[in-house]
């Protein structure tokens, strides 16, 4: 059974990422996305004008990930809301609006396998203990905004338990058919794990039946992957503070550091 993420021992002294994009090196970011301009998507993105809402909650050590798309989701969803922080006093302060977070649904972060979830469904309604709900229309129905955290599964926990009105919110969980578009770019700590634009592109095209929603965000996820790695490949970020750590000049993982303890000989 799933239970709620557990309680970070210290969420002041996390560290701060070590992909963060420093100052001189997008000095040409684009005002809207805040990404490089060899990275911008903009001039592609087409607004919708979605019916459930989305809120994303961003941990502030998160907002200068390079590869991040947290504003690339929010620029296309005329219905959405991104906010940058710790924490909110209630979800009407968090979205600048009257809501009732018992209205809302938020994208859990517990343990549920996805073995143990309906194999066809891929968003799936849990309770408070972290069983799925019998009758996941009706659990469905009504939900009138997500919330969707970006950040690491640590930072994400932060703002879970920063955040308390949270826990009346409906408790979603993801089981996608299709993997993540960072491939090997970003290692995921589980095989569901996606990027905050392929969550929450996935959950609103399935709350309103809409699979355009998906189509078209995941589209300029595309593009804007396609242009990064075209720019390993040509070799034009060799040696740039912009690559994060551990990404090969083909946009593959790096090749890992040999371990000689590991080439003893036997018996010694």
């Amino acid at each position: 059974m799933q239970s709620p993420p557990d309680r970070p021992d210290d969420p002041e002294a996390e560290a701060p990422s070590a992909t963060v994009v420093s100052p001189d090196a997008v000095a040409d970011a684009c005002p809207r996305c805040l990404k490089p301009a060899f990275l911008c998507v903009c001039d592609a993105v087409t607004p919708i004008e979605n019916r459930v809402g989305l809120l994303v909650l961003q941990h502030p050590q998160e907002q200068d990930r390079l590869l991040g798309t947290a504003r690339l989701a929010t620029l296309h969803l005329t219905n959405s809301v991104f906010r940058i922080g710790l924490s909110w006093p209630s979800l009407t302060k968090a979205l600048g609006k009257e809501a009732d977070p018992a209205q809302w649904a938020v994208l859990h972060l517990g343990s549920a396998k996805s073995g143990d979830l309906p194999p066809d469904r891929e968003i799936v309604v849990l309770d408070r203990k972290g069983a799925v709900l019998p009758d996941q229309d009706r659990a469905l129905a009504g939900i009138r905004g997500v919330i969707v955290f970006d950040g690491t599964w640590s930072q994400a926990k932060t703002l879970w338990w920063r955040n308390a009105w949270i826990l009346k919110a409906k408790r979603l969980v993801l089981n996608p058919r299709q993997a993540s578009l960072y491939g090997k770019l970003r290692r995921e700590p589980r095989r569901e794990g996606l990027s905050t634009l392929e969550a929450a592109a996935l959950t609103l095209s399935r709350l309103e039946r809409r699979p355009e929603i998906e189509t078209t965000l995941r589209s300029s996820f595309m593009r804007m992957l396609q242009r990064y790695r075209s720019a390993l490949a040509n070799g034009d970020l060799r040696g740039s503070p912009l690559v994060p750590p551990g990404i090969g000049s083909r946009g593959g993982p790096a090749t890992p550091r040999k371990d000689w303890r590991r080439r003893r000989p036997a018996g010694r």
